[in-house]
């Protein structure tokens, strides 16, 4: 029994290390594996029995795990789309064959890194066929509330590279300097005319028609203009405002008050600066400057000068680039000066990532062992951030590899050695009786 049990041990060595030996092989072929983490053996004693008198080896189990927690370094590419996780999370990947199927359901795979690229239908797909999943945004750029605890929001991210945009104008800064000179009693009372552009909804310019008519029927200076504003698109006076400045010291040429025309009823927030105009393609804010500041419309001086006009709103452009921000915001950027956010990519953790369930091209499925998985915003909670023009290495050490195939080779040769000489040993006890 004593001599059977140390030829059972010797054969459970060499297995043990055996498998020892093709962790270590899987280790080292994928030194170059982008996002291949490494495979770890542990081997444990089996013990028959203990205490006094004969004793029985039990041999040697093996157990053997992939250390997907451990991040491998990560190298610069020139690729926007080539993305890798700086921290805890993963990048949430379907299947190319599901996405072919045109089903609503796609099979839920983990990844920590990617080389993603556009394919002839505007997918985000690495060469190993895995398609990056995100929360698709609104038109506006914005992203819905989509539930945290299931997949089942997820879409393939596909970027359609043919796509247009523009942005309808919202707000508009005027700045302007009225003619002090001009509201004299007496005064010409010509009117000034100033053109500003904007964008409506869909993209196409238009511009609005201020007009700025001095008061001179009051003896002295009133300080008093007529602002009226007409739309090229709705080719009608949209507003009609009275302006009013200070002439005191301090204050002088600052607005005093701003008061809205009938038939109008259009608002004017004196600390904030801003009035209301509703054009064709909807209501646009226009900042006039707030009473009492030197900002915005101003009288001084005898010079009809604009100041500052700025607004936001762009014409219709085409897509030019696609990256990924650090919080996985998918934006598209366009030969306007858009950026508009088309998706976001979440980062989803798990209590126990080394109980993940490997597949091929460095994917991982959830399991029982890996607990419940939650999707958060890249850089909030535990996660970590997704960085653009980055893939993660394999996370293999090749010197630390190398070392252990030396222990390995030295062990399995011991085992083969106890099996020898039990051999040995059984040959002698054959020779007893001749």
């Amino acid at each position: 029994m004593t001599i059977s049990s140390s030829l059972n041990a010797g054969v459970s060595g060499l297995a043990a290390n055996a498998s020892k030996l093709a962790t270590i092989s899987d280790n080292i072929a994928n030194s170059n594996t982008n996002g291949y983490k490494r495979a770890d053996t542990d081997f444990h004693s089996m013990v028959l029995s203990s205490g006094t008198g004969q004793y029985s080896a039990g041999g040697v189990r093996v157990t053997s795990q992939r250390l997907i927690d451990q991040p491998g370094a990560l190298l610069t590419t020139a690729n926007s789309t080539d993305l890798a996780v700086r921290g805890r999370g993963f990048l949430p990947v379907t299947t190319e064959s599901a996405v072919g199927q045109r089903g609503d359901e796609f099979p839920f795979r983990l990844a920590t890194t990617g080389s993603f690229r556009t394919d002839s239908e505007g997918y985000l797909k690495s060469e190993t066929g895995m398609i990056l999943m995100g929360w698709p945004a609104e038109a506006d750029g914005t992203v819905p509330t989509f539930p945290r605890d299931t997949s089942d929001g997820l879409e393939p991210v596909q970027i359609n590279v043919n796509q247009f945009a523009g942005e309808p104008t919202t707000r508009m800064n005027l700045g302007v300097n009225l003619p002090a000179t001009e509201t004299a009693f007496g005064a010409s009372g010509d009117p000034y005319e100033l053109s500003i552009e904007y964008f409506d909804n869909l993209g196409t310019s238009q511009n609005v028609l201020a007009v700025f008519t001095p008061d001179t029927t009051v003896a002295g200076s009133s300080n008093i203009w007529t602002m009226s504003i007409t739309d090229s698109d709705l080719g009608t006076e949209v507003a009609n405002y009275t302006l009013e400045f200070n002439d005191a010291r301090g204050s002088g040429g600052t607005l005093r008050s701003v008061s809205v025309n009938a038939p109008f009823t259009d608002t004017y927030d004196g600390t904030t600066g801003v009035l209301s105009m509703n054009v064709g393609s909807g209501p646009i804010d226009v900042t006039i400057g707030a009473l009492n500041t030197a900002t915005g419309i101003t009288q001084l001086s005898d010079n009809f000068a604009p100041t500052q006009i700025t607004k936001d709103g762009s014409p219709v452009g085409n897509m030019i680039a696609v990256d990924v921000d650090s919080n996985g915001l998918v934006k598209a950027t366009f030969d306007n000066g858009i950026t508009r956010s088309v998706y976001q990519i979440p980062l989803v953790d798990l209590p126990n990532p080394n109980g993940l369930i490997s597949l091929d091209n460095q994917t991982y499925r959830p399991s029982i062992e890996s607990g419940s998985f939650f999707l958060w915003d890249a850089g909030d909670g535990p996660t970590g951030d997704i960085v653009g023009f980055a893939l993660e290495e394999s996370a293999t050490d090749v010197a630390g590899e190398l070392t252990s195939l030396i222990q390995t080779q030295r062990a399995y040769s011991s085992n083969a050695k106890v099996i020898q000489t039990v051999d040995e040993m059984l040959q002698e006890t054959t020779n007893i009786k001749r």
